[in-house]
């Protein structure tokens, strides 16, 4: 059972089409969607998780989004969170535990050191209490890994995850990434850097606008392919 099943997936912007006819199963494992600048990357992982319109069907290991919703995380672009909500570090991941209880009232313990310890797997527990604001982009992103591996997740849709982080905090999140996906957990991240494609992923979908191929690394992730998804002056 595909952890995502994405059949005739179509996104307009206005009269404008973003994505066209976006047929995908996500295989299990570490999956990067990579492409060019518009080609629609984060717009696939919206359209997914129903926070824009689109047309055509998409499934969540073989039911509906709404079945499936407590068995998906999402880590959205940075550009895209409000930094200066008044939250700590332990605040937003704990949000991710409020599901599995009321959502009225204080989160029980066991649900704050649950919070905590995924913390502590990235690396942040020192700065749990710290508003979410005054950490550092890489922090930052630390803290929402956190709050997807306190959701306890079995499918991670992460846009970006990489992005605007140092060296170090890169590092610990490919790591973190790969031991995921020895649990059997599967994540999807948009991702730039095609030299490391092939060091940290297995899979690969490469779109622009439309998918060009998917597939294992080794057999898609070719300069053929990367001259037809993003032009000939990048594969030279």
């Amino acid at each position: 059972m595909a952890p995502l099943s994405i059949n005739h997936l179509n996104v307009f912007y206005g009269e404008t089409p973003a994505l066209a006819d976006i047929c995908w199963d996500v295989a299990p494992g570490l999956t990067a969607i990579i492409g060019p600048n518009g080609a629609g990357k984060s717009t696939l992982l919206k359209a997914a998780l129903g926070l824009i319109p689109s047309t055509g069907a998409v499934r969540f290991f073989g039911t509906t989004l709404d079945a499936a919703r407590a068995r998906i995380g999402y880590l959205p672009q940075r550009a895209s969170v409000d930094w200066d909500f008044p939250a700590s570090a332990l605040d937003v991941v704990a949000m991710a535990r409020t599901p599995r209880t009321r959502w009225w009232g204080a989160l029980p313990r066991r649900e704050r050191e649950a919070a905590r310890a995924a913390l502590a797997e990235v690396g942040m527990a020192a700065l749990a209490e710290r508003p979410i604001g005054q950490l550092s982009g890489g922090q930052q992103q630390r803290v929402f890994l956190a709050r997807c591996l306190a959701q306890e997740a079995d499918l991670l849709l992460m846009d970006e995850p990489l992005a605007a982080v140092d060296a170090a905090t890169e590092r610990d999140i490919i790591k973190t990434l790969q031991k995921l996906a020895t649990t059997g957990r599967s994540v999807v991240a948009v991702h730039h850097d095609l030299a490391s494609v092939p060091d940290i992923f297995e899979h690969a979908l490469m779109l622009n606008g439309r998918v060009v191929a998917a597939g294992r690394v080794a057999d898609v992730f070719t300069p053929a392919m990367i001259t037809t998804t993003y032009g000939a002056g990048l594969a030279a």
